[in-house]
């Protein structure tokens, strides 16, 4: 996946091959079914931006972003995804079945046994990355940083009281049993990236309380555990998300 070296007899030398990952956009399809090496050797890519071949850096090209799919029902022949390795991705999304009518479009374009895809491109490298300047020049008020501490610190057990003190009288405390690890500050990052990342998609140059809640369940639900209780009464982390944000004051 990452590469290898492979050797030329005519100059007696070494030299380095990069694998597939070396693009800007990675999708793993069905991860689950990768086995550890593939997983770890994507952990340096993904946190790093860089893979060691042979003793060798080589540095990921930019933008790099990588997808990947799980199947949810298929458990043989997979193996379960370290929590260092979901926790830097920065969503993990739901995706159920299609609507009724986004199903038939579906048929009407791939039902074609000679059909022949061409993908065009709708932006240039130069565009995605001049984006990401503006994105990080969206304006967030301390209160909207405050209210993302808030909200990841409620999912840590034990750390309740570090909420601050306007957070003082909510209810988080029947929550405590429901969670057995908490999101780590990397989710802060990827709330406050992702926020900034809708306020601009939505043209405009600061961040709403509504941009982060709106957030929440795509950037939490896979960075926290939760205990057996929680599971034996068949809550899921959305349930708790839920909660999180219903008892939590907004600003």
């Amino acid at each position: 996946m990452i590469g290898t070296t492979i050797y030329n007899p005519q100059e007696h030398s070494f030299s380095v091959k990069r694998g597939p990952v070396f693009a800007n956009l990675v999708l793993a399809d069905e991860i689950n079914r990768a086995p550890a090496k593939v997983q770890s050797a994507l952990l340096e890519c993904m946190q790093e931006r860089q893979v060691t071949i042979a003793g060798e850096t080589q540095k990921m090209p930019a933008p790099f972003l990588v997808l990947a799919t799980q199947n949810p029902i298929e458990q043989e022949g997979t193996y379960p995804l370290p929590e260092a390795q979901v926790d830097r991705f920065m969503f993990k999304l739901l995706v159920s079945y299609p609507a009724r009518e986004a199903e038939r479009t579906v048929i009407d374009r791939m039902a074609h046994p000679e059909l022949e895809l061409k993908a065009l491109p709708v932006a240039k490298l130069s565009d995605i990355m001049e984006a990401r300047k503006w994105v990080d020049k969206v304006y967030m008020d301390e209160k909207i940083v405050d209210y993302i501490l808030d909200i990841v610190i409620a999912t840590r057990p034990g750390h309740l009281s570090e909420l601050s003190a306007r957070q003082s009288g909510a209810g988080l405390e029947s929550l405590a049993d429901l969670i057995q690890v908490g999101a780590s500050p990397r989710a802060c990052i990827a709330l406050a990236l992702a926020a900034k990342g809708q306020a601009f998609l939505e043209g405009r140059a600061y961040v709403t309380p509504q941009d982060v809640k709106s957030l929440v369940p795509d950037v939490l639900r896979h960075r926290i555990m939760l205990s057996f209780e929680a599971e034996a009464e068949g809550l899921t982390p959305d349930t708790v998300i839920d909660r999180i944000l219903k008892e939590l004051r907004t600003p």
